[in-house]
């Protein structure tokens, strides 16, 4: 049975770790980072000063709880908690800092693509996150029909309610008391009735988590065997879930499985496309085919600088 929310009474916490340099090449800026960690790759980030000037950030993915923060070098870390013996290899998969993103961006058609090109300036440093694979799964199943503050608020729900708790640290600020335990997995989410899920503000999306944990209980390693296929076989294995259509199952192989080829259309690429690219009336199939035709192999890559680009700017000429 699922578990009632539980008060966060903790042990006391270790003291404070230190801080560390992230990776010496990423000098994004604050609102770079902060499109990067908040602006619907991820749901499990809040800021921890003020907008700007501190740039801190709170998050937590699988068994890590992290702070980050813009210093004059760069982006520095520290664990947010007990630390653990991997954290800094999780950190360096987390924000994929083996992959050559110069090169990603080059192999874009900014030079004949105006529109491409005054995003990627607008962005420089914007990143693709390389989260669990699951946690993805489960954050955007959540998504349909919701903005980012309400997806983050189910996940919140779902991790205070049936999420085992997080490493003990820093006593977190009331509104980053659900970062206090991780997201459920799905075999935990397997074990909470419907009825309990739908607690958790899910709506009609409690039947579709529900339905494909079940899924997932009847059959072990299905989602690792998923995340290690090719693209195209990936896409095809999630379609069978419950609640997984086109935009979910690209959203989870672009930021949970690295698959820079899945181009997401949502409502805001669908306005990017028809203003800037002369799409208008195109369905959604369409448009993600000529994403992937027109900006190649990195095409989720350019996604995420229209994405972002339209939703500051996309009033603009």
């Amino acid at each position: 049975m699922g578990k009632a929310v539980r008060a966060l009474s903790r042990p006391a916490p270790p003291p404070e770790a230190a801080w560390q340099a992230l990776a010496a090449r990423w000098q994004p800026s604050a609102d770079v980072l902060a499109e990067t960690l908040d602006g619907g790759q991820s749901f499990r980030w809040y800021r921890t000063g003020t907008a700007g000037a501190l740039s801190g950030w709170r998050g937590q993915w699988a068994d890590q709880r992290v702070d980050l923060r813009l210093a004059p070098g760069g982006v520095q870390w520290r664990p947010a908690g007990a630390r653990t013996a991997d954290a800094g290899a999780a950190l360096r998969r987390y924000f994929a800092l083996d992959v050559d993103w110069e090169a990603r961006l080059d192999a874009l058609p900014w030079r004949s693509d105006r529109h491409l090109a005054r995003c990627l300036a607008a962005f420089p440093g914007l990143r693709i996150l390389r989260q669990p694979f699951g946690e993805t799964l489960l954050g955007f199943l959540c998504s349909a029909t919701k903005q980012i503050v309400q997806i983050k608020q189910m996940c919140a729900l779902l991790a205070a309610r049936h999420g085992r708790p997080a490493v003990p640290g820093p006593a977190a600020d009331a509104g980053h008391a659900s970062l206090a335990y991780r997201l459920p997995t799905w075999a935990e989410l397997a074990d909470v009735p419907e009825a309990e899920l739908r607690a958790c503000l899910l709506g009609f999306r409690a039947r579709y988590i529900h339905a494909t944990a079940r899924h997932l209980a009847a059959r072990p390693g299905w989602l690792e065997e998923t995340e290690a296929l090719p693209y195209a076989a990936a896409k095809a294995r999630l379609l069978e879930l419950p609640g997984v259509g086109e935009k979910v199952a690209d959203c989870v192989l672009l930021f949970g499985a690295g698959r820079l080829e899945a181009f997401p259309v949502d409502t805001w690429i669908l306005k990017a496309l028809a203003r800037r690219y002369g799409l208008a009336g195109w369905k959604p199939a369409q448009v993600a085919h000529f994403g992937r035709t027109h900006f190649g192999s990195q095409a989720g890559l350019a996604q995420q600088f229209l994405f972002a680009w339209e939703r500051r700017h996309g009033g603009e000429d």
